[in-house]
């Protein structure tokens, strides 16, 4: 017999061999029917898969994130039986579930595929889906499944074979399709009622441009035929509020060849926008104690050397910048940290400096793949709002629930207010990822843990999900639109101070490492940005707006008026242009609503007499006439509640 802990707290025995199934049968057959897989001892397993062994189980469901992959990557599977199907000599690469759906990689040989085929892979999927094949899970030796590849003459599950150890080798097999795979996946494939296949594109091998151009094909399934025509509209709105679109036609940023892939190029209105981000944050860390530091945007590599990012990230990093000087190197700057551990190094340090909070904007490159680039989301250079906090040992978790009251002010600010803390912690087999000891990790992993509950976060603990140096605390936020995105983060790190000799002069007279605490309220500028646009489809709040107000003259004889509206307007703060183009008001009008700018103040003959303008808002229309000394002071009560966190139901 065998004990299951339930995630109530609640202990059930059974006999060894019992599947999660059969646990969720014995709770109830209306459970079982919905139970996709399993959560064992924290590990995502099938559902029908024997356990042998005392356990803590929790049942997944299409409502758990790790019920959600698993039906994506069963899905994958049925699309690669579809696939073979139509295309007997097709070579399978991998096939992976993603944050929402599944994609496959192939290789098709002679063959071609289209946008116009996908719709009968679509129906052979549904029809295989009806047979209910059970997913059927088999462990096989390294020269077994070398041998069954050879014939099958799959160049890519061979290498994939060549890197696993004997002894830890799965094949999962539904109807006529067998694939290398380590699962987890559903019972069988009658779960799968709607299949919608997205899209085609392009992707090397492993990620590597040396490598074959592979044919990638993308897809999303679901439990419920509505659940597909819900997210389909979802789909539409996505587009339309799709960052890329919005940055053109809002003239925010812009990418140039010329310049290079990921390198976005910020114009004024989106300069301004940027300004307005980092004013707001540096105010509020200067209110709680942060220093500003600049550091150089290159680096000597022995820093990252010492730092373990070379070793880490290295190949993701730019190739090194060599100079006359022999055995001089330098790399573009991949991280603020190791150059804010230099700036702590920089003078003796004592207990009484400590907490000590350095806080930088700083612009850092990574050499992304270029299929990978998507975008402000994905790019080859962004500025991080960084800051690093050195603290003593018994100082941390109170900094830390300090950094997560930030976060949070953050995030209500920008109307971010639906979001799962996720503690991010480290593999619990493979440690090889990491550095640091044991000792001290468990220490920063309990910290972030007691803090989290402390502030009372909704949470998620996510193993494997740790930064190579220490746990994490990510905000995972949802959008508008029910998207989720992980915004800010907060890391424990014991490993830096260490590995730089970082000390302070304890209370005692003796030398001690502080421990530092990496955190950025929105990760990246660019990807922050990116995430405001579509969450908000461009209808910044007042306080971030570029252009918060337009003046429209009625014709060019009022011009002159609205000059000096212009004027006055900048002198209480606020950002205001006109458009003196010789259109009429209605054009006017038409076109400052889809330049979404917050307020127009129409002038003309009566306005000018009175010195007064009369009142338009953004998607609302007329608010009528005012002196300009009360338009002022409304806009700016706005500005205030907005900036405060206080929710107001006007967004504007």
């Amino acid at each position: 017999m065998i004990k299951i802990t339930l995630p109530d707290g609640s202990v059930r025995e059974y006999e060894s061999g019992v599947s999660a199934l059969d646990v969720a049968r014995s709770i109830s057959e209306g459970l079982a029917r919905n139970v996709l897989a399993a959560e064992l001892n924290g590990e995502v397993w099938d559902a029908f898969r024997p356990i042998e062994q005392d356990a803590s189980l929790k049942l997944l469901t299409w409502d758990d994130r790790g019920g959600k992959s698993t039906f994506w990557h069963s899905s994958a599977h049925l699309m690669a039986e579809a696939l073979q199907s139509f295309y007997p000599e097709t070579k399978f690469a991998i096939g992976p579930p993603i944050e929402n759906g599944f994609y496959y990689d192939i290789d098709l040989g002679d063959e071609k595929i289209s946008d116009a085929d996908l719709a009968k892979i679509e129906a052979k999927m549904k029809e295989l889906a009806k047979g209910k094949q059970a997913y059927q899970r088999q462990e096989v030796s390294k020269k077994d499944a070398l041998q069954y590849f050879s014939k099958k003459q799959d160049p890519y599950k061979l290498e994939l074979i060549e890197g696993l150890e004997d002894g830890h080798i799965t094949f999962y097999t539904q109807g006529n399709f067998t694939d290398l795979c380590r699962g987890p996946h559903i019972p069988n494939t009658g779960f799968i009622k709607a299949i919608k296949l997205t899209s085609i594109a392009g992707a090397y091998w492993r990620g590597d441009e040396k490598n074959k151009m592979l044919t990638r094909i993308y897809g999303i399934s679901f439990p419920k035929q509505q659940e597909l025509e819900d997210y389909l509209s979802l789909l539409e709105e996505a587009k339309k509020r799709d960052h890329r679109k919005l940055g053109r036609e809002l003239e925010l940023f812009t990418f140039s060849e010329k310049v290079g892939s990921g390198l976005p190029m910020w114009l004024p209105k989106g300069a301004l926008l940027r300004d307005r981000l980092q004013r707001f944050l540096q105010q509020k860390q200067m209110e709680i104690g942060y220093l500003p530091v600049v550091t150089p945007h290159i680096g000597s590599k022995q820093l990252y050397v010492t730092s373990g990012h070379w070793e880490k990230y290295g190949k993701d990093s730019f190739r090194p910048i060599t100079t006359p000087q022999e055995g001089e190197e330098f790399l573009l700057k991949p991280m603020n940290c190791p150059h804010h551990c230099e700036i702590y190094k920089s003078a003796p340090r004592s207990y009484k400096d400590l907490p000590l909070r350095l806080a930088e904007f700083g612009t850092v490159y990574r050499y992304e793949q270029s299929g990978e680039l998507h975008g402000l989301t994905r790019v080859r250079g962004f500025t991080q709002d960084d800051a690093h906090l050195f603290c003593r040992p018994e100082q941390v978790k109170e900094e830390f629930k300090k950094v997560i009251d930030l976060v949070i002010f953050v995030l209500d600010t920008l109307s971010f207010g639906e979001f799962t803390a996720q503690i991010s912690l480290r593999d619990q087999e493979d440690r090889s990822k990491y550095i640091g000891s044991d000792e001290n990790w468990a220490i920063a992993e309990q910290a972030i843990i007691e803090a989290a509950a402390e502030k009372g976060l909704k949470t998620v603990t996510e193993f494997g999900e740790a930064a190579f140096y220490g746990p994490k605390l990510d905000f995972m936020v949802k959008d508008a639109l029910g998207r989720s995105w992980q915004l800010g983060t907060i890391q424990v790190d014991y490993n830096l101070p260490e590995r730089f000799e970082l000390e302070y002069v304890d209370a005692d007279n003796t030398r001690k490492r502080p421990v530092m605490i990496h955190r950025a309220p929105f990760g990246s500028m660019e990807r922050f940005i990116a995430v405001l646009l579509e969450h908000c489809a461009g209808e910044l709040p007042l306080w971030l707006a570029p252009v918060q107000v337009k003046v429209l003259p009625i014709s060019d004889k009022y011009n002159e008026y609205a000059t000096s509206v212009i004027a006055q307007l900048q002198g209480f703060g606020i950002r205001a242009e006109a458009d003196e183009r010789s259109e009429k008001i209605g054009r006017k009008i038409r076109d400052t609503e889809l330049a979404k700018i917050p307020y127009m103040l129409i002038v003309g003959e009566k306005e000018a007499e009175e010195g007064k303008v009369a009142v338009r808002k953004h998607k609302e229309g007329d608010q009528g006439a005012v002196t300009l000394q009360e338009f002022a002071a409304s806009l700016g009560a706005i500005v205030a509640a907005q900036m405060s966190g206080i929710r107001t139901n006007d967004r504007h």
